[in-house]
């Protein structure tokens, strides 16, 4: 029954802490679906009152002390990666998706929030990797990593034109990251999972707030114009592979820090596993390989 009762605890827990670190992401959820409904401002393009309360929840965060200027950095930089992808994205040769509603504060066809959108995802894994203290074993080295979500970026584009990698790619990430473990502190003691399934359950949730998104009329795709359906669960992939380039842009604010493996356990030994980029957990907790 106590364990019971501390797993409940625990599970509590991670839920709290799991929607603080999607607060972003949920403000603007909640103001595109509020907005679809009710919109009174007449002078005002709802797309760029968005933007504008998209804005002012970021000073909030930071004037209050519920976001620190690294992740703020963290989102000015899916802010630019997100907004030079929708241009292309949504230019009038590609047309993957489209925006319905008129806007001022935006670039051709891009309404300005949308790389909060983007910015909401990089301000998730920044604040959730802070709240939930994350250490890897078996993480690959950084380099490979920046040369996976390179790829990535890349055939975001080129994939209109020559091949699509995709597959190609989630082939090498699953072989980079098979035996990588994360591990995330609820409470006191660290929990591990594979991080190639976190980074699934992440996509989902994803895939989810895209179906609230297209719902709400934020943008549409092409099969979305005559009347609103779900999004294809085959836009995984792409989520997945979004949630692969968010986490390696992370990674170059965050450190990768392992935890100390007991290595002899009957002479009470202790080995450290770790890259040159990492630094040790300071509480004994052996880690797996």
């Amino acid at each position: 029954m106590k364990n019971l009762k501390q797993f409940v605890h625990e599970f509590w827990m991670f839920g709290l802490k799991q929607a603080y670190a999607c607060m972003f992401g949920g403000f603007l959820l909640a103001v595109m679906l509020v907005t679809k409904y009710w919109y009174p401002i007449e002078g005002l393009h709802r797309y760029d009152f968005i933007f504008i309360a998209a804005i002012a929840f970021q000073v909030f965060m930071l004037v209050f002390k519920l976001e620190t200027w690294k992740e703020a950095l963290v989102i000015i930089v899916f802010h630019l990666v997100a907004t030079v992808m929708e241009l292309f994205k949504t230019s009038d040769a590609i047309q993957s998706w489209h925006y319905p509603e008129e806007f001022i504060f935006g670039i051709a066809n891009v309404p300005l929030f949308t790389g909060f959108m983007y910015s909401a995802v990089g301000s998730y894994l920044a604040r959730v990797w802070r709240i939930f203290d994350f250490r890897f074993t078996n993480y690959p080295p950084k380099w490979t990593t920046v040369i996976l979500v390179t790829a990535v970026y890349v055939n975001f584009f080129t994939h209109h034109y020559w091949y699509d990698l995709r597959w190609v790619i989630l082939a090498v990430t699953f072989y980079l990251f098979l035996t990588t473990q994360i591990h995330f502190k609820v409470i006191k003691t660290h929990r591990k999972m594979p991080l190639l399934f976190g980074w699934f359950l992440v996509a989902i949730f994803i895939w989810f707030a895209e179906n609230i998104a297209t719902y709400a009329n934020i943008w549409l795709y092409p099969n979305q114009k005559e009347a609103w359906q779900m999004v294809p669960l085959a836009k995984l992939s792409s989520w997945y592979l979004l949630m692969l380039l968010s986490f390696v842009l992370v990674t170059l604010v965050n450190r990768i820090k392992v935890p100390i493996s007991i290595a002899i356990r009957a002479t009470g030994a202790k080995t450290v596993s770790q890259s040159p980029e990492s630094e040790p957990l300071t509480e004994s907790e052996p880690a797996t390989r």
